[in-house]
């Protein structure tokens, strides 16, 4: 140890020293690459070895961590991830904070819960507000995070039903060759949200409530005409929606009801030219205050594969560095 070093003591039961290392010790070896520090574990005590600032930094993270095993939950490679990426902004926030926020629990048992503050904020937001515009890149958690907090709404009788819809914008002539009648034909469209909800509930809970009708998935354009009172509405894929179509969706909102618009603007399949009815709804309605959220998620928020935040980082730095765009391929990119 040179003199630039200090080593610091954490102590913790051995049971959860394992927890906190992980399998062959994985999540130690990220700290130490990480944070530049050396860590060593024996009879139940953590030695921290490095300079001042990191060896803190380690034992804020390692302590953190060891909260959330405390907790009897997993230690999982997103965990270790985020409580490293609050230490290097300097955020007093901790993981073992998001752990408490179980929305609800698959019907495999496993508990649903924001994984990251922009997360929970979202969910918060969901929570307080009647319509709530959430948006971001895709693993942010936009969709599965509404699709807990519908059917935890369902279960616990705060709403009658639960609709989820997305825009089909190739349900006309370009699907006419495909056989069977529309709903098969637009049923691909659907099929993320089919997915998301099978997870959450089960497949035989959602055929019986879809037959009651009290389960609904559907096209967008299923939507004109009605009026959706003491539902929980998620609009999914939003950004593909026209301006006509996103007005016709809010202006069928009902009492007792509870709405979700989730987009990446990033990501539109609208014919060249077309405005994105997302876009328009963000610019008209963000000087509603009362009742109405937009939550912006970003890279920080991918909770999928580690690999899947780095492509969108990368994808978000590309784009910033040719925003002026100066040919078609740079243009279909940023489409």
């Amino acid at each position: 140890m040179n003199l630039s070093e200090i080593e610091t003591i954490v102590d913790l039961s051995v049971d959860t020293i394992k927890e906190v290392f992980g399998n062959l010790d994985e999540n130690i070896k990220k700290i130490e690459k990480s944070l530049y520090v050396k860590i060593l574990a024996r009879d139940g005590t953590i030695r921290i070895i490095g300079s001042g600032p990191q060896a803190k930094k380690a034992e804020k993270v390692i302590k953190d961590l060891a909260q959330v095993a405390g907790k009897g939950s997993p230690i999982t490679a997103q965990n270790v991830d985020y409580a490293l990426s609050l230490v290097k902004e300097g955020s007093e926030h901790t993981v073992a904070e998001l752990d408490s926020d179980i929305i609800c629990r698959t019907v495999n048992g496993k508990p649903i819960k924001p994984k990251t503050f922009n997360q929970k904020t979202y969910v918060d937001a969901i929570r307080d507000n009647m319509i709530v515009f959430g948006l971001g890149p895709a693993g942010t958690g936009k969709t599965y995070l509404a699709m807990a907090m519908a059917i935890d709404a369902f279960k616990q009788g705060d709403v009658s039903r639960i609709i989820l819809t997305r825009p089909a914008i190739e349900a006309g002539e370009n699907l006419g060759f495909l056989p069977g009648d529309l709903q098969q034909k637009v049923d691909p469209y659907l099929r993320p949200l089919y997915d998301a909800i099978y997870q959450i509930m089960g497949a035989e809970s959602y055929l019986s409530n879809c037959e009651k009708g009290l389960i609904e998935v559907a096209p967008l354009a299923y939507m004109r005409g009605r009026t959706l009172d003491n539902a929980f509405i998620i609009l999914d894929e939003a950004q593909n929606t026209t301006p006509a179509q996103m007005k016709m969706f809010l202006t069928r909102i009902g009492f007792g009801s509870k709405v979700v618009v989730t987009g990446d603007r990033t990501q539109k399949d609208l014919p060249a030219g077309q405005v994105s009815g997302l876009d328009v709804a963000i610019r008209v309605l963000e000087s509603v205050e009362d009742e109405i959220a937009i939550i912006n998620l970003t890279s920080q928020d991918v909770v999928r594969h580690p690999v899947v935040q780095k492509i969108v980082q990368a994808y978000e730095e590309y784009e910033k560095k040719h925003a002026a765009g100066s040919g078609p391929k740079d243009r279909a990119l940023r489409k």
